[in-house]
């Protein structure tokens, strides 16, 4: 898969670079039976009263229910087909399992119609098969991984992302996260292997602020260009810059600690992510 750019034929198509999407299979529909319909708040909550900024707006979507568990063990699937899911950045797979059900799983990079997956203990550790913990080889990479057993894959879910196996102590595996932190997971817990496909989803560039509108963003105005009585960073002569970034509320930003002390999962994690001190 490749990015393209475009001929500037009008100001928003000048900057645009997008993903050429080749591995998405043409002339399919979702499936009818794998869809809801999700209702958008437009950043309102049950009074009314907008809760959260900049949202609103945006083209209908239908939500793809995804299998995340897995927990279809020893049953053969085979892959139908690559599609685009607007609720995630990353390809979701159409499979088809030898008893005629269908689910939508993530799409693993280089999964190709036609190929078979499996799920469940003892299964070879090949690309898209789900294994536990205690199976999946050393400095294999993996993705859709579980946090509790039998919760579902909560980690590693996003366009070409992957984590590391590299060991096991006791009952845990040892896991290199995406952003660099090192935890333990317990080896009763499952992963997908290989890693997510849209690979060059992060060299997207939209090309203009029309193309946020349609996913429901709405503009943002700068702190620094508001009122002393907007925002802590306003007023000022002429360009200030505000001081140091911090919220409406006088929070300061970039760089406070927002993780809980007393997290109970703080105590299986052996090396925090890159930039993060202990």
């Amino acid at each position: 898969m490749a990015v393209k750019k475009f001929n500037p034929l009008t100001p928003g198509l000048r900057f645009r670079i997008a993903v050429t999407k080749s591995e998405l299979t043409k002339g399919v529909e979702p499936e009818k039976a794998l869809l809801l319909t999700l209702g958008s708040t437009g950043g309102r909550n049950s009074d009314g009263h907008r809760t959260m900024r900049h949202r609103g707006g945006g083209h209908k979507r239908r939500y793809r229910i995804i299998d995340f568990k897995r927990d279809k063990e020893g049953v053969t699937a085979t892959v139908q087909s690559i599609q685009y899911d607007p609720y995630r950045s990353a390809y979701i797979a159409l499979v088809e399992y030898t008893d005629g059900e269908k689910r939508y799983i993530l799409a693993p990079n280089g999964v190709e119609v036609g190929q078979e997956i499996i799920s469940g203990r003892g299964v070879a550790p090949e690309n898209g098969n789900c294994l536990y913990l205690a199976e999946v080889p050393l400095g294999a990479f993996i993705h859709n991984l579980e946090i509790r057993p039998g919760a579902g894959g909560a980690l590693v879910r996003s366009a070409g992302s992957s984590a590391l196996m590299m060991g096991r102590e006791d009952r845990y595996a040892v896991v290199r996260m995406p952003s660099g932190e090192v935890r333990r997971i317990l080896l009763t817990c499952k992963a997908t292997m290989g890693t997510v496909s849209n690979s060059d989803h992060n060299l997207e560039i939209m090309g203009k602020a029309g193309r946020n509108r349609w996913k429901g963003r709405r503009p943002r105005t700068r702190p620094v260009a508001m009122n002393p009585v907007d925002h802590p960073m306003g007023g000022g002569e002429g360009r200030a810059s505000g001081g140091h970034p911090r919220s409406r509320k006088g929070l300061k930003a970039k760089g406070a600690k927002t993780r809980s002390r007393t997290k109970k999962s703080n105590a299986l994690i052996i090396s925090r992510r890159k930039g993060s001190s202990k």
